[in-house]
């Protein structure tokens, strides 16, 4: 499904990013930047010549990691902005947003536990950018991801800009851990794994396709059960080794960036770039729903749909159905009755 130019080691990503093309002069902004997500991530990008302006925005500590990643020397200019005041500003002339900001999850909670607190923030930085930044693509990784991008589209729609080939839910963390799990189990090079991961982004509607992995492999039905569990419950295998002091920030960002490069490059007009993202579709019964995406450099070019399923591929799109409806209304309903400040 995915090209091995499309999903590269990181290190490789930056390489095959040093075009000299007169394009890659991006304006890229980070809204949650000073957390911990935010900061790996924003050290990420900056590291990349696709960004020429990298815009950190947060309620605090902005300044300082902006002046910090100032001090490396590539090209990108860093500018950081804190506080409600300052998020216009670090808005204008995006032309892509990614959105870490919210709360991490801590033992015991879901990513839903979150809702209330990263519905609220989401739909505020939403707001702001479809006033300031209409046309930018906009990559969603604050959870509840099955209710943030409906939060999102709802916000655009609000102010008439909304562009459904612009809005991301980012899942390629699931994506990254399905490449991890296989390989380990195969003893393969993670870095040329391939596994598409369809539905959403929490639990049971995360659905790793491993019957269209590449390279073909195969597992005995009980082997094939115990990992999918897991591809479904890697974020709380983190939360649950870090001990109340995280989730997954570092595989998160490393993730983000890789689904922002991804992005990147089919702005500057590099062909057959697929990622795998969460959103609006009509490829199941569900308003959102993540497949393989061909990426162009206006967001969605072409949604490549699920392919063909197994019989337990196809049961797991089937269980997965119900959730993702709940949370997709959760969210629209919450943007309905949203007001901003």
């Amino acid at each position: 499904m995915f090209s091995r130019a499309v999903r590269p080691a990181m290190c490789a990503t930056v390489a095959r990013s040093l075009s000299t093309s007169s394009q890659n002069h991006a304006k890229v902004a980070v809204l949650g930047a000073a957390g911990g997500i935010g900061q790996p991530l924003s050290l990420l990008l900056k590291n990349s010549p696709l960004v020429s302006h990298l815009s950190l925005f947060d309620i605090f500590h902005t300044p300082g990691v902006a002046a910090d990643l100032s001090h490396i020397e590539t090209r990108a200019q860093v500018t950081g902005h804190i506080g409600p005041d300052q998020l216009g500003a670090a808005l204008q002339g995006c032309e892509v947003v990614v959105i870490p900001a919210g709360v991490p999850r801590k033992p015991g909670m879901t990513r839903d536990d979150l809702f209330n607190t990263n519905a609220t923030i989401v739909a505020t930085l939403a707001d702001a950018c479809a006033r300031h930044c209409p046309e930018a693509i906009i990559c969603i990784i604050a959870n509840p991801v099955n209710s943030t991008v409906p939060i999102t589209s709802e916000m655009m729609k609000k102010h008439g800009v909304y562009n459904p080939n612009k809005v991301f839910g980012v899942t390629t963390l699931d994506i990254v851990r399905a490449n991890a799990f296989v390989a380990d189990l195969k003893g393969l090079d993670p870095a040329r794994v391939n596994v598409p991961v369809i539905g959403g982004h929490a639990g049971k509607t995360i659905i790793p396709l491993i019957s269209q992995c590449t390279p073909v492999v195969e597992f005995p039905a009980d082997q094939l059960a115990a990992l999918t569990g897991r591809i479904q419950e890697a974020g709380t295998e983190v939360v649950k080794a870090k001990a109340g002091a995280g989730s997954a920030t570092l595989s998160m960002a490393y993730a983000g960036a890789r689904f922002t490069f991804s992005v990147l490059d089919a702005i500057n007009g590099k062909e057959g770039v697929v990622e795998c993202a969460y959103v609006r579709s009509e490829e199941t019964e569900c308003k959102y729903f993540s497949t393989p995406l061909l990426l162009g450099k206006n967001g969605i070019e072409k949604n490549l749909g699920l392919g063909k399923l197994t019989a337990f591929e196809e049961k797991l799109v089937a269980d997965a159905i119900g959730e993702l409806k709940g949370s997709i209304k959760k969210g629209e309903e919450f943007a309905a009755n949203f007001v901003a400040k």
